[in-house]
């Protein structure tokens, strides 16, 4: 069986590690290529974030897809979602993102995009991985890398700039942007500035070593600083590859995905482009979203953690709008991935529309209380197969009564199994989570 090399977003780990030492690195850019079966030489366009690892992963990938007769274009630090598309606008077979996105500058990855500009799904990861298994074939210590550079930023900002070509009402607006110290650091200034705003930036100082350090999507609470005490109308902070966005209102109170799929679900909605009335998002959204699309007769779809499982959802119904709660939102009309300044621009968008500020667009959103107790087991029997736990979590779901949420699931790297229960009352919510937790261990732990 081959090795499983792909996660829920391409290839990840420590930079200099398999799978991301020089010599895998080699080989799987030989295995993308060979697995493509194309009939013609392939051409390839890279982009990467600032960790000080791309430079020699970039070169080291390139040898080994150079073996295997293709040619790469170096596009430089570009934000994940332009590499995508340059991908699918120019002639390229395939885009490579060099980027681990929120993880620290020791971690980086590889991700594959198609000739579509499609992240690689799990029908093209496993060919990939089934490449590699082959030992019989090797990439040549006297390979070299067959590399162009070129620069295609603006083609990028051309494009998504058309989701909001001019501030409008908001024009001179103060927003204040957290680039992460990454790949939006090429892009997001001259983007926003030229809609109309004035911008106020941060991690925008990239070093190889900072980013995500204290800064972007996963850490706000200097952006939500900074937006109080500048006056911002909003705040936005991407994470280190660009393609996911958090919001800040301007009271400095966090505004996430879940938020953010509300309040676009129904500016598509008032303007009928929301095909067959359906948002998707994954199992992490919290209920409170469900709830309030539900009030609207919007229905929520829900997939698997990954933007990847999203985006193979929303291809298979047709579907717009999709994203997650840590802030990959999708608006297929734009591109079939993720793109924070996309997301950014696109609220920007509502809010010039309706005359209001992102607190009160926001306001919709209740989010329900969660909570989570992890359950260690001797065995992962499937839940279905254990009538004690399936009682246990039909009685929680009656109480619920359609207000609140259970899912319970294997952790697929530990001995656990994870109780997850979102409903009204805090209270409540962590004595049901324990009621299904003492069934798991009496009949697994």
């Amino acid at each position: 069986m081959a090795q499983r090399l792909f996660g829920t977003d391409g290839v990840r780990g420590v930079a200099g590690a398999f799978p991301l030492d020089p010599t895998t690195v080699a080989r799987l850019g030989a295995a993308i290529v060979r697995a493509l079966e194309s009939e013609r030489p392939v051409r390839i366009v890279l982009g990467r974030d600032t960790r000080e690892s791309g430079e020699w992963i970039a070169r080291e990938l390139a040898r080994g897809a150079g073996s295997a007769g293709a040619t790469l274009t170096d596009a430089g630090i570009l934000p994940t979602p332009a590499v995508a598309y340059l991908a699918g606008a120019l002639d390229f077979d395939l885009g490579v993102v060099l980027s681990a996105s929120h993880n620290p500058y020791t971690d980086n990855g590889i991700k594959v995009f198609s000739g579509r500009g499609e992240k690689f799904g799990e029908i093209e990861e496993r060919a990939v991985e089934t490449v590699m298994a082959d030992e019989g074939w090797r990439v040549p210590a006297s390979a070299e890398a067959r590399v162009t550079t070129a620069e295609f930023g603006e083609r990028y900002l051309d494009h998504v700039r058309r989701l909001l070509p001019s501030a409008g009402p908001l024009t001179g607006a103060r927003i204040a942007l957290d680039l992460a110290n990454g790949a939006t650091t090429t892009t997001a200034i001259p983007l926003f500035e030229r809609c109309g705003f004035t911008v106020t930036a941060l991690g925008n100082e990239p070093n190889g070593r900072n980013i995500n350090l204290a800064c972007g999507s996963t850490h706000p609470a200097l952006l939500a600083a900074a937006v109080v005490s500048t006056g911002a109308r909003l705040g936005v902070a991407f994470d280190g590859d660009g393609d996911r966005a958090i919001f800040v209102d301007h009271r400095g109170h966090i505004v996430d995905g879940d938020a953010v799929l509300l309040i676009l679900a129904r500016h598509y909605q008032r303007h009928g482009r929301l095909h067959d009335l359906t948002v998707v998002a994954t199992v992490m959204s919290n209920v409170g979203l469900e709830i309030a699309l539900k009030r609207h007769g919007i229905r929520l779809l829900r997939t698997s953690v990954g933007d990847k499982y999203v985006m193979e959802e929303m291809a298979r119904g047709g579907y717009v709008l999709g994203g997650e709660q840590s802030g990959h939102v999708i608006l297929t009309e734009h591109l079939p991935t993720g793109d924070g300044q996309a997301t950014a621009l696109a609220v920007l968008r509502v809010m010039a529309d309706t005359g209001k500020e992102l607190a009160e667009l926001a306001s919709e959103l209740v989010t329900y209380p969660q909570t989570l107790v992890n359950v260690r087991v001797k065995t992962k029997t499937p839940i279905d197969q254990v009538p004690e736990i399936g009682a246990a979590i039909a009685r929680v779901e009656a109480a619920l009564a359609g207000t609140g949420r259970v899912l319970v699931r294997y952790s697929g790297t530990e001995p656990l199994l994870r109780v997850m229960i979102e409903g009204e009352d805090q209270a409540s919510v962590q004595a049901w989570a324990e009621e299904i937790a003492e069934a798991v261990r009496v009949t697994l732990g």
